[in-house]
């Protein structure tokens, strides 16, 4: 009887951790590649897109922009004359790179009190619920994946006040995701 429970207690535990993974899928160009080796991954970008209507590409090609799909993913750095340390250059953590205060303001509104940026499932769900807010704040359709990019970047009062137009290399990185988007969803049309 206790080494039933043994294994029972085993299997349970292992099956807890199979979706606490945070390290990166092996083809992240391949969207079909991801879905068959993070099952759970695609799964909780299927449940943010039902919830809040931002399709899965979308989602996939920014997390891959923000995080190369990095669970533990973090800002640099700064340094001062190269040597001394100055913190890192935001507070933006895990798959999402959501910041401190904008994640504080999803759990907030959604009630997901537990919810961590590591979580592939919690950060879906925040992608997907700021992107409605942009859409509900600056009427950005939920499949326009540039400028959702750029309202994702800049924040929901950066983006009105067209912060980004001043930054070159944003605006390249924003076609960079929405191409990426394109890639994915021909991709995902075509797997099983």
């Amino acid at each position: 009887m206790k080494k039933i429970s043994l294994i029972i207690l085993a299997s349970l535990f292992l099956t807890a951790c199979s979706g606490l993974r945070t390290d990166p899928p092996h083809n992240l160009d391949n969207a079909c590649s991801i879905k068959k080796e993070r099952k759970s991954w695609y799964r909780s970008m299927v449940r943010a897109e039902r919830r809040w209507g931002v399709p899965v590409p979308v989602m996939m090609a920014s997390i891959y922009q923000e995080s190369k799909f990095t669970g533990t993913a973090k800002t640099p750095y700064q340094w001062k004359f190269k040597i001394i340390p100055m913190g890192r250059q935001s507070s933006a953590y895990g798959f999402a790179q959501a910041l401190d205060g904008t994640w504080d303001e999803y759990r907030k509104e959604t009630g997901n009190t537990f919810s961590r940026r590591s979580s592939f499932r919690n950060a879906s769900d925040f992608m997907g619920w700021y992107m409605h807010k942009s859409y509900k704040r600056n009427g950005i359709s939920k499949s326009d994946v540039y400028n959702q990019y750029l309202a994702y970047h800049e924040g929901h009062s950066g983006f009105r006040r067209g912060t980004y137009k001043r930054k070159k290399w944003l605006i390249k990185v924003a076609k960079s995701v929405q191409k990426r988007a394109i890639r994915y969803s021909a991709q995902l049309a075509r797997c099983t």
